[in-house]
């Protein structure tokens, strides 16, 4: 029994100094491993780099000639334009060529002095204020009439299509053509709009010669231009809502606002969110209709930020480059700001963008 027991101990001893030798190699190991991993973890990125590229190679090949002309059209104008932002630039101190005589640029950077200028000067205030204006009736409109249409033109009836083609031809037509008809239009001497109310006794507007009436123009020609796109965006989310859901809330007793706010507003929310976006920023910077309408008058009562920086480089003398890249670069901020903020408002609400 003695014995047996003795053998039995020194078995156990013998396990527990083979156990804690392989404890020791192993952490050994583990050691050696991570040592290793830390040493290689650039060349890992390197390496998966390469593999990525070998594995897609034909995708990235198709996406650099997109990449190249991007980089040189939007790229390459928007490294300049804030390089000169930072310079006091216009055209009497940059490079030009006179007959065969070529004049080297004399202009000086100047830091953040552009920026100072136009912040602190009324002006910038005056044009934020009438382009948010401008942005958030243009828009806000413009969704509700293309949810309403888009709304009508979901349902069975007779010539939908036709109805279709007509209130997408405004979007069909060049921005310019649209702009110079309805300039016809408001003319208040010979316009269509004036004769119609002549002929019902009622004395000509100012369509583009009064402030008030200016503002409303533009207005209401942007909507004109940017209700087909969102109707067919709208009508485009309206027929993905599944038809059962309608139904089973009709069989249900629930109103047509009911199922309107409870089913169609929810089902339309993903592609509200993008048209919305899309709109305030084309809206916030388009400068065909206010340039063509108005040409930022009458005054400047019509006149936005980027019709601002459009006559800071081509129109005042002299004309100041500098100035003009430093409103650009302004209105580049000031819409990334918003698309964060937009984008933060998004995930809050539990939408994936």
């Amino acid at each position: 029994m003695a014995a047996h027991t003795s053998q039995s101990v020194a078995k156990a001893a013998g396990d527990d100094v083979e156990n804690d030798v392989a404890a020791r190699g192993r952490s050994r190991r583990t050691d050696s491993d991570s040592g290793n991993r830390g040493g290689s973890r650039g060349g890992k990125g390197a390496s998966g780099l390469r593999r990525a590229v070998g594995t897609h190679w034909y995708a990235w090949a198709m996406v650099a000639p997109v990449v190249l002309v991007l980089g040189v059209i939007i790229g390459w104008p928007l490294v300049r334009g804030v390089y000169l932002s930072l310079t006091d630039a216009n055209e009497r101190n940059v490079s030009r060529t006179i007959g065969v005589r070529h004049i080297e640029a004399t202009y000086e950077f100047v830091g953040l002095d552009n920026y100072v200028d136009v912040l602190s000067d009324p002006v910038f205030l005056q044009r934020l204020v009438w382009t948010v204006v401008w942005t958030v009736a243009c828009v806000s409109i413009t969704f509700t009439l293309g949810l309403a249409l888009a709304n009508m033109l979901n349902r069975e009836f007779r010539g939908r299509a036709a109805y279709r083609m007509a209130l997408i031809l405004p979007w069909a037509v060049p921005g310019f053509v649209s702009v110079f008809a309805w300039r016809f239009l408001f003319n208040r001497d010979n316009g269509i709009l004036n004769k119609i109310l002549d002929g019902g006794g009622i004395a000509a507007i100012p369509w583009l010669d009064d402030p008030t009436w200016a503002k409303f123009s533009v207005v209401a020609v942007n909507v004109w231009l940017g209700v087909p796109f969102m109707m067919v965006a709208l009508l485009g989310g309206l027929q993905s809502i599944p038809g059962e859901l309608y139904e089973a809330a009709e069989m249900d007793g629930a109103s047509a606002w009911q199922r309107f706010r409870h089913i169609t507003l929810p089902g339309l929310r993903a592609v509200s969110m993008t048209v919305i976006l899309l709109s305030t920023i084309w809206t916030f910077n388009m400068f065909p209709v206010i340039f063509l309408l108005t040409r930022g008058g009458p005054g400047d009562s019509t006149e936005i930020l980027v019709t601002q920086a459009f006559r800071e480089a081509f129109i005042t003398s002299p004309r100041d480059f500098a100035v003009s890249a430093t409103w650009g670069v302004l209105i580049l901020l000031l819409l990334m700001i918003f698309a964060l903020v937009y984008r933060r408002s998004l995930r809050k609400q539990g939408e994936v963008w």
